[in-house]
């Protein structure tokens, strides 16, 4: 082996592959703190040249084609990318490693477009005063917070494609450079050949990503005003997270940002996602946002508090990340805007959002609470900047942008305000706090973050370390809340229980349990039920070799109990757990006194049911599993028959049978026992595009859609499920015949609008043709330019249809449509710049198929329908 391709399996989903003859050094997958794992294992060193020290490292990137695995982010490029531009020096003017080139991208013209419109979002935040407008900022304070953008920006707000190089991975064998090639050999496997050497890359997540540090478990307590410390740290930081903390307040627990690995924070904590109250977010970048999907994956919408620029630079970054429009992304969260300089009060807990200059839009936060004799504060300043940077950014004869002086002035006293805990970024450089701003700060306390140096003796003698897990008690706390906890839980689990029955319940023992401890056996009869009020339980099926997770408010043994049977899992701590322990007698005693065992019996078939499946199995509390159990009805499918969803509004779990879901007459999927279906009428309003052929009579349960809207988890696989088929779909078109072949599924039940859409059918497949025969740039310049011109006639004919029948959504439906012209507009720029692949148009066009017509025209036609507009 003459080692011309060197290759490092780094992590779960990560590896290195490099071809030093070609000094090409390639990152393979790059999840949350991917940096972190390639400084963990040597393949980032500080070295040296010209008296200039600097990073080694990556300089291209392979792409994963799964943007999303087992929940979390794969492909977050924003960190692995500034490590290339600053901490390497690629893009520093007069760095002695600045030689001109590039980063190189590559990966599916899909996951390209998303990772540059992402990095754009994470660069800049909010790009015009337009946006700033949209998030409720009036002009002069636009065109302010501009000026400031735009210098740290140095002048300009760059176009992302311009940073890179890229390279579409398709279906064929790719040449990277000289005789490099890479091939797809199956779904995110890829194969290097380099001369007469090959390597084989897998970047399918197989088990739970790991973090590239170890925490420990801490069991941490509920207080009435607390801060525990979860992450003082940066996004080079390979000792632990990156800053952030969380909020004790009169039992509620709040998070303060959500960065990279938050499961693996919230489990070392002992802190389920369902206890999670509300987050408070300072700013869009990667090392506070990376954790957001753990959040999406909750049983209930998580509160989302921030400044309403911060809101927005949030989820336009998360929108282009996730290629989901904005208005999806708000499902997720029950959104709570902030009011900028004035306190606001979140029941009882009264928070201050004050503006940090950045180059995102960014606010550093003041949490307040009355205790005994006074109040009590908390300061937590993220991503702050140093005053003698922001000084010489302000708006002078020689500075024509920047900030007023008004406003750093403004900015330095907010900074040096006096609190009683003071948690500060002193990262510096040109975006991060400089510790010396604060040797006179008068606060309380001062805690030292975002950084990953060694705290030296200077900074000590200013301000203090605060370890992972340790705790700041603001105002101790003279309740039990653990024990409020599960009162409450008790009386809404038995809502029609007289309360001192409850107490019959209530009136036992909080039990710690260790990480690790077996809590209930398999193949064990049950002496205890327990009621989990704090932490997170696997619950391991030894028969199906699987294992789920549940969070707080699980009732564990319960039908074991009730039934004097084996258990048929095991149910195991992972993190330190309380759980109220109820004994077996007890609990058998109240459920027969209240005439609870019938109800029990009726439903536990439905809860074992749903457990087992794929999209209700994980991360749900008892409460909600009981009204999902209760409202389950059996139907039935014979075979040969077809189904009409339209006034349906329920989503079907299979519980026997089989069924093909079919477009014409080409099978999509193939759906068993505890698959489902009829979601995009039930759950999302949308007619099914899809026709289902009963191959087996079907029992299933009925699930009303009502219900499962508001289950962030659930909603979440459902949207996987319907992309994946929807992909597929696209696939099988492409297989058969042109892409851009018509079907009668594709309507929408409005005759001028489907021929408005048969139309742009007919001119997308000209103008794709166009570019695979390679005709002259003026034969295909003409055909983009009839595309476009159909699009505009067509969406302004659409929008006075929708206008005159005062549709709802009318707006965000005129939004979506800028976007899709903007994206036409893109696409002949790119033609005249020579930039075009052969699959642009294609991936533009699917994408319109797919999110627009198939989605958002087909919602407007069941709305016109309803109006008798056929």
């Amino acid at each position: 082996m003459s080692n011309l391709i060197k290759k490092i399996e780094v992590s779960n989903g990560i590896s290195w592959v490099e071809i030093p003859e070609l000094s090409l050094r390639i990152l393979c997958g790059c999840p949350a703190d991917s940096v972190k794992h390639l400084m963990k294992r040597g393949l980032i060193l500080n070295t040296e040249k010209n008296g200039v020290v600097f990073e080694t490292g990556p300089n291209a990137i392979l792409l994963s084609d799964l943007l999303i695995q087992k929940g979390e982010f794969c492909n977050l490029a924003e960190f692995p990318v500034l490590q290339m531009f600053y901490r390497q020096g690629l893009i520093l003017p007069n760095h002695p490693n600045n030689k001109g080139s590039k980063p190189l991208l590559l990966g599916t013209k899909e996951q390209l477009d998303a990772q540059l419109n992402y990095i754009y979002r994470g660069n800049y935040g909010l790009i015009s005063e337009e946006e700033l407008l949209e998030a409720g900022e009036d002009l002069d304070s636009a065109r302010e917070l501009m000026s400031i953008k735009l210098k740290f920006a140095f002048g300009k707000i760059a176009d992302p494609k311009n940073m890179f190089d890229t390279i579409v991975i398709d279906k064929n064998q790719i040449v990277i450079r000289d005789s490099l090639s890479l091939h797809r050999t199956q779904l995110n496997v890829f194969e290097f050949k380099y001369k007469e050497e090959s390597v084989s890359v897998d970047l399918n997540i197989k088990k739970y990503y790991k973090a590239p540090y170890r925490l420990g478990f801490y069991n941490t307590k509920k207080e009435y005003f607390s801060v525990i410390h979860s992450g003082q740290g940066d996004g080079w930081d390979t000792s632990g997270p990156s800053m952030s903390s969380i909020l004790n307040f009169q039992g509620k627990t709040y998070l303060i940002d959500s960065g990279p690995n938050l499961q693996y924070t919230l489990t070392a904590l002992g802190i389920g996602i369902n206890e999670i109250e509300g987050i408070f977010q300072t700013h869009a970048h990667d090392d506070h946002i990376a954790g957001i999907t753990t959040l999406m994956r909750s049983d209930h919408r998580i509160k989302f508090y921030a400044d309403p620029m911060v809101r927005l630079s949030v989820v336009k970054k998360l929108s282009a990340l996730l290629s989901l429009s904005e208005e999806y992304i708000y499902d997720f969260f029950d959104v709570r805007d902030l009011k900028r300089d004035v306190w606001n009060d979140i029941d009882g807990l009264e928070v201050k959002p004050l503006f940090s200059p950045h180059p995102v839009e960014t606010t550093i936060f003041i949490f307040r609470a009355l205790g005994r004799d006074s109040y009590k504060t908390y300061g937590h300043f993220a991503d702050i900047i140093g005053l003698p940077i922001l000084e010489k950014m302000i708006i002078n004869e020689k500075n024509q942008i920047g900030i007023e002086k008004l406003k750093f002035d403004e900015v330095k006293e907010n900074y040096l305000t006096p609190l009683d805990l003071k948690k500060i970024d002193i990262g510096g450089g040109m975006i991060h706090g400089d510790i010396k701003d604060f040797i006179k700060d008068t606060s309380s306390k001062i805690v030292l973050a975002h950084t990953s140096l060694d705290i030296i003796e200077s900074q000590k003698a200013v301000g203090s370390e605060a370890e992972f897990g340790a705790v700041d008690i603001m105002i101790e706390s003279k309740e039990d809340y653990i024990r409020n906890h599960a009162f409450d839980l008790l009386k809404t689990y038995f809502s029609e229980t007289p309360l001192n029955q409850i107490r019959l319940l209530f009136n036992n023992e909080v039990i710690t349990f260790n990480p690790g401890t077996i809590i209930l056996k398999y193949g064990t009869k049950c002496k205890f039920v327990y009621l989990t009020l704090t932490g997170i339980v696997d619950s391991i099926s030894a028969e199906r070799e699987e294992t789920k997770q549940l969070s707080e408010g699980s009732l564990l043994g319960e039908i074991s109990c009730l039934t004097d049977t084996e258990l048929d899992n095991t149910y195991r701590a992972i993190s330190y757990v309380r759980a109220l322990e109820i004994p077996k007698d007890i609990y058998i005693s109240f459920v027969k006194r209240n005439g609870l065992f019938g109800k029990i019996e009726q439903i536990k078939d439905k809860i074992e049911f749903l457990l087992k499946t794929s999209l209700f199995g994980e991360k749900i509390s008892y409460l909600i599993q009981n009204k999902l159990a209760s409202s389950m009805k059996e139907v039935y499918f014979e075979k040969g028959k077809p189904f009409d969803f339209e006034d349906a509004g329920n989503l079907f779990i299979i519980k026997e049978g089989k069924l093909n879901c079919m477009i014409g007459n080409e099978c999509v999927d193939t759906l068993g026992v505890g698959n489902y279906f009829g979601e995009e009428n039930s759950v999302f309003d949308t007619p099914s595009l899809f026709r289902f052929e009963i191959m087996e009579n079907i029992t299933a349960y009925a699930l009303p859609g009502s219900l499962i809207s508001d289950i962030p988890i659930v909603k979440w696989k459902l949207i996987e499920k319907i992309d994946r088929r929807k992909k597929k779909l696209v696939q099988i078109s492409t297989e058969n015949q042109s892409p851009f072949f018509w079907r009668p599924e594709y309507s929408i039940n409005v005759a001028a609008m489907d021929n408005h859409h048969k139309k742009l059918f007919v001119l997308a497949e000209k103008t794709y043709n166009c570019i695979r025969n390679n005709e002259p740039p003026e034969v295909l310049d003409k055909e983009i330019d009839y595309l476009l011109e159909y699009t505009i006639f067509h969406f302004n004919s659409e929008e006075r249809l929708l206008e005159k029948n005062n549709y709802d959504i009318l707006e965000d439906h005129q939004k979506k449509h800028a976007q899709l012209i903007n994206k036409v507009i893109q696409f002949k720029e790119d033609f005249k710049k020579g930039s075009l692949h052969d699959d642009d148009l294609f991936v533009l066009l699917r994408d319109w198929i797919l999110n627009h017509i198939f989605d958002e025209d087909r919602r407007y036609g069941k709305f016109l329908n309803s109006k008798g507009i056929y």
